[in-house]
Parts: C-alpha cells; structure tokens; sequence
C-alpha cells in the first residue's frame, strides 16, 4: 500500500519528463525545418556571391574605360599593340604617370577577388578577340570575365557576364 506521500512522487516524476513520442515529434518538426530552411540558405549565399562578381566585373570594367579615356585624350602615351587599353590589369592598380607631368594616377586600388572561384584571377580578352573568346592574345585588356565554369541562378554561365 503506497502512501499519500509516494502518490505525490510518482505524479510529479511522471509529469517532469517527455514521452518517446514527443521527443520523436520535436526531432521530426526541427528536421523538417532544416531541410526547408538549407536551400534557401544556399540560394541567399549564391545570389550574394553573384551581386559581388557583378559589382566586380563593373568596376574593372569602369577602370579599364577610364584608361581608353585618358589614351584617347592623349593624357596617357599608347602603345602600339594596345590600341589604348591597358596592358593588363595590374597597370590598372599600379597606375600610369600622366603625360607632361609626375602624377601618377591610379585606377584600381586592387584587381578584385572573383567571388566564384575565390581567385584573383579573371579571364581577359584583347580588342581583336571574339566576344566569348576564352584565350587572350596578352596585347591589351579590352573585356575581363570571371573564370568560373558555375551557372547562375538566372540559368547563365558567369564566364558569359
């Protein structure tokens, strides 16, 4: 015969802990969750890393525009072979002296990081190269592209940006 004291212990060692069933419930809803709750992460990181090699490529390609501007207006000496453009991105964060003075001006601060590929490397194209040419001629720096053979979520290749 059990007292009224070890009625009270049993009710309340009862009710403190959780059943097997609602322990499998809760694991089963966090699951689901996870699982809803990973390809979204993904997408937002993918869609984060296209807004920045987008944002890349705009400023190389702003510099290597601003270079062919100071070349046409005879602020920068050409070269032969460049038909105005940089010879390469480096002499875009190296900077070039302006002619008629000691000024040396700078177009990048640095060749960017390709989000995609996690390389300072890019492609280049010349002037006389194709538009999706993937070889560069190594005379001027007409066009960069990102090296990344990935699709974009838009269904786009990135070395078609």
């Amino acid at each position: 015969m059990t007292t009224l004291r070890g009625r009270q212990r049993m009710q309340n060692h009862d009710a403190a802990g959780f059943t097997l069933v609602e322990l499998i419930t809760a694991i089963a809803i966090i699951l689901l969750l996870t699982t809803m709750a990973l390809p979204v992460a993904r997408t937002e990181v993918k869609e984060q890393k296209e807004v920045e090699l987008r944002r890349d490529l705009r400023e190389m390609r702003n510099a290597i525009d601003r270079y062919k501007d100071f070349s046409d207006q005879g602020l920068i000496p050409p070269s032969l072979e460049g038909f105005g453009y940089p010879p390469s991105l480096q002499a875009l964060v190296n900077g070039v002296k302006i002619k008629g003075t000691d000024v040396r001006y700078k177009f990048l601060r640095r060749i960017p990081r390709d989000p995609m590929t996690g390389h300072r490397d890019w492609g280049l194209r010349c002037m006389q190269d194709s538009p999706n040419s993937q070889s560069w001629c190594g005379h001027d720096v007409f066009d960069v592209y990102s090296e990344s053979q990935g699709t974009a979520l838009n269904g786009t290749h990135y070395d078609h940006w």
